[in-house]
């Protein structure tokens, strides 16, 4: 499906009766054939903006999967770059496409860095984190970072309910929960869990200050609000 070299539907469907863990573990050798992989447009645009508010020394790629978040910080810090993520398959594919990086196997919930980073990023991830687990993945996030290091994300904007994606992002998230009420282990993927007054109340409360830029290469709904968000967290 998706491209030459992507998943199959029965792998898809595999993956997704699959835990987290798991699933992504055997999709990885074929994640960056399928849509589910961060774009490259998206990429391109967060790197514009860090690049405007660096250099950065150090940086930390969140939930790293293949490997898209350690290019943006590749391309901003001048220090060492780390990636960290709970997949080894996926890891296995970010070794083989950013040999120089460090990456780590660790759940993210329970982040084993302190203060070592100027920059963190994260992207596609945030919705593999229930509501009640975003406190403990954004203080982990804060403690990684010295004193005015900067936490950055892009997330996409809740479409109006005029919207065929309102219905769709409805329609994947009902499933999901159906899948997970009937089925163990869950595989945690939600789309509408992660709206951005949400975010920013969590990350206040993790002792950030929130700065948000509207992606413009990104587009605009048809009411003419950003398509995407790029939040810039920043640890006073």
């Amino acid at each position: 499906m998706f491209s030459a070299g992507g998943p199959t539907l029965r792998e898809l469907a595999v993956q997704a009766l699959s835990s987290v863990e798991r699933g992504y573990d055997l999709l990885a050798p074929k994640f960056d054939r399928t849509p589910f992989r961060t774009p490259e447009r998206i990429l391109t645009a967060t790197t514009d903006v860090l690049a405007a508010r660096g250099p950065f020394e150090n940086g930390l790629d969140v939930c790293t999967g293949t490997g898209a978040g350690l290019s943006v910080l590749e391309g901003v810090c001048q220090g060492a770059v780390t990636g960290v993520d709970f997949s080894e398959g996926m890891l296995a594919q970010a070794r083989r496409a950013h040999p120089a990086a460090t990456l780590v196997r660790a759940d993210v919930r329970a982040l084993p860095f302190d203060g070592g980073f100027d920059l963190a990023v994260s992207f596609g991830a945030l919705g593999h984190f229930l509501p009640s687990e975003r406190p403990a993945l954004f203080a982990g996030v804060h403690r990684a970072l010295r004193a005015g290091g900067l936490f950055a994300f892009a997330t996409g904007t809740p479409p109006p309910m005029i919207s065929p994606a309102h219905w769709v992002t409805l329609g994947f998230d009902a499933v999901m929960r159906v899948r997970n009420a009937v089925r163990r282990p869950t595989f945690v993927m939600y789309y509408r869990t992660t709206a951005p007054g949400a975010l920013r109340d969590d990350l206040t409360a993790a002792g950030f200050g929130v700065e948000t830029v509207p992606l413009a290469e990104l587009g605009t709904h048809p009411d003419g609000s950003p398509r995407c968000l790029l939040f810039l967290a920043r640890k006073s």
